[in-house]
């Protein structure tokens, strides 16, 4: 079996974020070990709408909890499915954003 190209595993890391909780593009190149590939993560996010076993990628912001990726999902899309699962948004950026944040290296620390 091939070894999973990176975009493969900012994908099963994006499926491990519940519902309700967001991470960055940082937090999860730091959990792969690629600290400073955070925008190759944001290329991955644009990506996976046509990737299967689906990504939730609207749980994907910046660092400060924006929502940098909305204009991918057309018009509110991203901030209404955050919404749908509790996570509260204004002015396109999440609120109670440390609350919120789901940590890969803490969250999957062994």
């Amino acid at each position: 079996m091939a070894e999973p190209n990176f975009y493969d595993s900012v994908y099963e890391v994006a499926r491990l974020i519940p519902k309700g909780r967001v991470t960055s593009y940082g937090a999860i190149a730091a959990y792969l070990g690629t600290k400073g590939s955070s925008r190759m993560v944001g290329y991955a996010m644009q990506a996976a709408g046509r990737v299967d076993p689906p990504v939730p990628a609207h749980r994907v912001v910046n660092r400060q909890g924006l929502l940098t990726a909305k204009f991918h999902f057309g018009g509110n899309l991203m901030q209404t499915l955050l919404e749908n699962e509790g996570v509260k948004v204004a002015d396109d950026q999440v609120q109670d954003f440390k609350t919120v944040f789901w940590d890969p290296s803490i969250e999957l620390a062994l």
